[in-house]
């Protein structure tokens, strides 16, 4: 449950080893298999992991993330210049007042836009959630797909969350050691907070990142979704965790 970076280029540098298995993202480089998809939006890519992963099945990526200290690894990466990246968010695509602004984002015509992992659930405000479902709209050509996931409440994910069950000590190449966990700070549904702790062996250093997840009930997104003129056409199960997410799936008419 590694939470994005914020910024901290020696937290970014650390958000891959600590989370290397990312077989999160197989179900949705099928999914991408499954519509077809030779244009994708990654919307929030960070360290551009699956925008990667798809580029190297000759698709076509746009990765957008806020966090320059994510994109700057992710370009560092070898095959990064098959990927176009843009440090922003979704928002701007369907702001038409930012048109002409420099942080305006060009026009988009994808198959398919994807936020995976916390993605979807790091927009808690409901202000810019509603704009990161417009923006992804006009982003997707008619027929496109846009595909998000996200915990369901019920299962009470934040449970989990305690140094006791997150810690753990890894030996980083060119970093040295470094010792991370996670804990619980506040349950205010449908907000949960935590805090990541990293603390650096080579020179004691400790870097925290507080973040805040929304934990979406089914019908709230549903109802997000046609708001903004999509049609739900399945919620699935996350393969890698079972009863534990919904995947929407939904489609640009």
């Amino acid at each position: 449950m590694a939470d994005k970076c914020s910024g901290d280029p020696r937290l970014a540098a650390l958000y891959d080893p600590l989370d290397p298995d990312r077989s999160d993202l197989d179900a949705y480089v099928r999914m991408a298999e499954e519509f077809g998809a030779r244009r994708v939006l990654d919307i929030g890519c960070g360290t551009g992991v699956f925008a990667l992963l798809l580029a190297d099945r000759g698709i076509e990526v746009v990765g957008i993330d806020p966090d320059q200290a994510s994109l700057d690894v992710a370009r560092a990466k070898p095959g990064s210049t098959r990927v176009r990246w843009i440090c922003g968010d979704a928002t701007a695509l369907g702001d038409a007042t930012a048109v002409g602004d420099a942080t305006a984002l060009p026009p988009l015509q994808v198959d398919l836009a994807t936020m995976t992992a916390n993605v979807a659930q790091e927009i808690a405000d409901p202000s810019l959630w509603r704009q990161t479902l417009r923006g992804a709209y006009e982003a997707l050509r008619p027929g496109g797909h846009l595909v998000f996931e996200t915990r369901d409440p019920a299962r009470r994910a934040w449970e989990e969350w305690h140094r006791e069950s997150s810690y753990r000590v890894a030996q980083i190449p060119g970093i040295g050691v470094v010792e991370s966990w996670v804990q619980l700070l506040e349950v205010s549904r449908p907000l949960v907070t935590f805090r990541g702790t990293c603390v650096f062996a080579a020179d004691g250093q400790v870097l925290t990142a507080d973040s805040t997840l929304r934990f979406r009930e089914r019908q709230e997104a549903e109802r997000d979704l046609f708001a903004h003129g999509f049609t739900v056409e399945d919620v699935r199960d996350a393969p890698d965790r079972p009863g534990r997410e919904f995947v929407f799936v939904a489609r640009r008419p």
